[in-house]
C-alpha cells in the first residue's frame, strides 16, 4: 500500500487530492481487516471532505439509488457527488461507477491508465509500474490480469508502446 500512496502522491503533484467521508469510512472498516488501508487515512496530503450541503447531498442520493447494494458502493457515490458538485476530476475503477460518470460529463479516469499515462510522460518506468501491479494484486485489489500481466495487457489495449 505503501508504494502506491508514494506513487499516487508523486503523479498528484501539486494538485488538491481529495476524498469524500464515505470512502474515509469505507476505509476505516476495512483497516481492521487490511491494516495497510489506514496509510491513507493517515497521509496527510490526502484531504477528506465532509460536505453536508443539499447539492452534495442530493447528489450523492441520486447514485446512492443507482449504486448502493447491501451497504458497498457508499465510496463510489460519494466520489460521484463529488465530481458532480465540485468539478473534481475522478479515479474510479469499478465500471459502473465510471460509466455513470462519462454519462454525467465528469472528468473521470481509472488506476491502469492513470499509471500508463505516467509511463508515457516518462513519470515512471514500465517495471515500476509492473512492480506496482503485482503489489495491489497481492493487496487483492483487482486487475484485469495476474500477477506478471501488467505489460501484456497495457501492450494489447494500446496504452503503452513497446519497451
Amino acid at each position: 500500500m505503501q508504494g502506491w500512496l508514494g506513487v499516487l502522491h508523486f503523479l498528484a503533484g501539486d494538485r488538491y487530492v481529495v476524498i469524500p467521508e464515505s470512502v474515509e469510512d469505507e476505509l476505516r472498516r476495512q483497516s481492521h481487516e487490511v491494516p495497510a488501508l489506514s496509510q491513507v487515512l493517515d497521509a496527510a496530503w490526502i484531504t477528506v471532505d465532509r460536505s453536508t450541503d443539499l447539492a452534495y447531498v442530493l447528489a450523492f442520493a441520486e447514485f446512492e439509488d443507482r449504486l448502493v447494494d447491501d451497504g458497498r458502493n457508499t465510496g463510489e457515490c460519494g466520489v460521484l457527488a463529488l465530481g458532480q458538485v465540485r468539478g473534481f476530476e475522478l479515479v474510479l475503477d469499478d465500471a459502473t461507477p465510471r460509466q455513470i460518470a462519462e454519462e454525467k460529463g465528469m472528468r473521470v479516469t481509472a488506476t491502469l491508465p492513470l499509471l500508463c499515462k505516467a509511463i508515457r510522460e516518462a513519470k515512471l518506468t514500465v517495471p515500476m509500474v509492473e512492480s506496482l501491479a503485482d503489489d495491489l494484486i497481492s493487496g487483492e485489489y483487482f486487475l484485469p490480469f495476474g500477477r506478471g500481466g501488467f505489460r501484456q495487457w497495457a501492450l494489447r489495449e494500446g496504452l503503452i508502446e513497446y519497451y
